[in-house]
């Protein structure tokens, strides 16, 4: 089954906006239209091999479509309108996982306030069918959403409503992974997400699958269910644990911080690591504030520089220091002693000259610390 034209290979360069990308495709640069508004931070690095689609009518702006994205030599796919294709596919054949023997009554079908991507008849039941396209994964482990999703949180709700009478819902995560055993949500990223995936998972029906293809966007292998470890969500998914937060600074300054007095800070992208036993969240949000007292040394850079971005890690473990010590690894500078003088850290502050979230090392980091270190 092929659901691609023929493709070719451009490599990745830039994401100007959500549904466009720059790319170099035979010594040219290109600009390709990206049906897909995730975020893609673990594929969408600077020389990612993109498997493009032509556009076979003629006179588009924008005459190609990102397919897929390769990812250590394997296409994951990204043009989220084929996700529904290829699962109407594995439904029709009878071979997806959870969902052997129901038939397709319709496509797109509104229920409430919601529209959902199936209706299923299997025997006298109705199946309201809900299909997420999964492209956030480590080695063995896939995660979703990669962005925060109230849309995605709503569908669960409605659909565990819909239990009774004959009547019942369910979700297919389909992971462009082969390699991956477990799925999680992502409760880094999506907390509430995760909360409600662990209230309504009596009620409907979660079903996460992975799926690789061919250098022809083929389906290489069959559908193969993954394993959701409820026990580790249980314990992991709450609001405590570790956080990096990313500052820019345009210019060179000199801050007075606290007690460790004058600092001369270079221009560049600053990466703390810091750390919350409880209200993970709130502490997060009061470092996006720029008025507010100062207090920790993270406080008197904030007043200077730019807000970028902040990552949870939540976690059952103690991990700031360890995280610090891997960011030290991968920093071009640090900070003597700067956040770090309740612990023998040399410091919790790190600097970049470049973006951390378009670096493969950050992302390695991320990816570890997030998904990798739970099932090492």
């Amino acid at each position: 089954m092929k659901r691609f034209g023929p493709t070719e290979k451009a490599v990745f360069l830039a994401r100007p906006n959500r549904f466009v990308v720059t790319c170099e495709l035979n010594g040219k640069v290109r600009e390709a239209f990206l049906p897909n508004p995730g975020r893609l931070w673990e594929l969408l690095l600077p020389g990612a091999g993109l498997y493009l689609e032509r556009s076979p009518r003629s006179g588009r702006r924008i005459p190609y479509t990102v397919a897929a994205v390769e990812r250590e030599g394997l296409p994951v796919l990204v043009h989220t309108h084929r996700t529904n294709d290829l699962v109407e596919h594995f439904l029709r054949r009878g071979i997806l996982p959870g969902l052997e023997g129901a038939e397709i009554a319709r496509r797109e079908i509104r229920h409430g306030k919601s529209r959902f991507d199936f209706l299923l008849k299997r025997g006298e039941e109705k199946v309201y069918l809900e299909v997420k396209s999964c492209t956030l994964f480590g080695k063995e482990t896939a995660m979703f959403p990669d962005a925060v999703t109230a849309r995605g949180r709503k569908h669960l709700e409605e659909l565990a409503a819909l239990r009774g009478r004959g009547v019942s819902g369910a979700v297919v995560f389909l992971v462009g992974w082969p390699r991956a055993r477990f799925f999680l949500p992502d409760y880094h990223t999506d907390l509430e997400f995760s909360r409600t995936l662990l209230k309504v998972r009596e009620r409907v029906s979660l079903l996460p699958v992975s799926l690789g293809v061919n250098g022809d966007l083929s389906p290489a292998s069959s559908l193969r269910p993954l394993e959701i470890p409820w026990a580790l969500l249980e314990r992991e998914g709450k609001d405590r644990g570790s956080y990096v937060l990313v500052l820019r600074l345009p210019a060179k300054k000199r801050v007075e911080v606290g007690k460790l007095g004058p600092v001369e800070f270079p221009p560049g992208y600053y990466l703390y690591a810091g750390s919350a036993r409880k209200n993970l969240t709130r502490r997060v949000e009061r470092h996006k504030r720029e008025r507010k007292r100062l207090f920790w040394h993270i406080d008197y850079l904030r007043a200077q520089a730019e807000f970028h971005l902040a990552l949870p890690v939540r976690a059952s473990d103690a991990l700031e220091c360890e995280i610090a010590g891997a960011l030290r690894e991968i920093s071009d500078w640090d900070v003597p002693h700067f956040g770090s003088s309740d612990c023998s850290c040399r410091s919790h502050l790190f600097g970049m000259s470049e973006d951390p979230i378009h670096t493969r090392r950050f992302i390695a980091l991320l990816q570890h610390f997030r998904m990798d270190r739970l099932f090492s």
